[in-house]
């Protein structure tokens, strides 16, 4: 398929998984813009190798006028956003009862509110141009609960209420939105929890394998690009009535 001449806005995409995300939409042919912290010019050059144009945005996208002004950057530099992917998220692990208020408000903020601030500032636009495309990468922690993740665990499951709405609103029209729904993926979140088994004493390798066996019966980490694949089926003309779907890809995990 091709996305040439489409404009794609990937949210937390300088690396892991928005990265992945990225790629994929420029070696299909779509200009990118991507969003994150961090020395962009690296990433750039990795997106731009498709012969993509691609442009980045620093938003901090727990402030709804940053993520305004995203928007108004890839108006003014690319005509709009056509394709919008909303990546950026964070993670805390504690109870309850222990979980720090701050941490509780920058992840709803971060892994919900942006979802649905990018979403209504990037709907009137795709309305107006009869096409676009929103992919919410949400997680099985958007259907299923894991001890320790309140913050995180209530945001995704927003998420893939979210997206519901946005499909019903949008159903007649040829505007789709639809969640993601991710297993483990190798990120920097993920491995840090891989290093935390290992510095008790386990040896790396074991951490891993425990890790996936614990919740993923695969035994293997879905990866950046199969997600990117993902978000291509969902843009292309064979995903176009996917619509308000929570797409699991978990390596058989909400099988169990």
């Amino acid at each position: 398929m091709s996305l040439k001449g489409k404009t794609a806005l990937v949210t937390g995409s300088t690396s892991g998984i928005g990265l992945g995300i990225a790629l994929g939409l420029a070696r299909a042919g779509a200009n990118v813009v991507l969003n994150g912290f961090g020395d962009a010019a690296a990433v750039i050059a990795e997106v731009e190798q498709f012969g993509a144009r691609v442009g980045h945005h620093p938003a901090d996208v727990s402030d709804p006028a940053q993520i305004a002004e995203m928007f108004a950057y890839a108006e003014r530099k690319f005509g709009g956003v056509d394709i919008l992917v909303n990546n950026a998220g964070i993670q805390h692990v504690a109870s309850v009862e222990d979980f720090p208020v701050e941490r509780w408000d920058a992840i709803i903020a971060i892994n919900l509110s942006s979802v649905f601030h990018s979403t209504r500032l990037a709907l009137p636009a795709m309305r107006n141009k009869g096409w676009g495309r929103i992919v919410n990468i949400a997680s099985v922690h958007g259907q299923v609960g894991s001890v320790g993740k309140a913050a995180y665990v209530a945001a995704k499951h927003g998420v893939i209420g979210l997206t519901k709405v946005v499909g019903l609103e949008t159903a007649t029209s040829n505007v789709t939105c639809n969640a993601i729904c991710p297993g483990w993926v190798l990120t920097p979140l993920v491995q840090k929890q891989i290093d935390d088994r290992a510095a008790g004493g386990v040896d790396p390798q074991q951490a891993q394998h425990d890790l996936l066996a614990e919740k993923q019966p695969s035994l293997e980490f879905v990866t950046p690009a199969h997600l990117g694949e993902l978000v291509l089926f969902l843009c292309s003309e064979a995903g176009s009535q996917v619509r308000g779907a929570a797409w699991n890809i978990d390596g058989g995990w909400l099988a169990q």
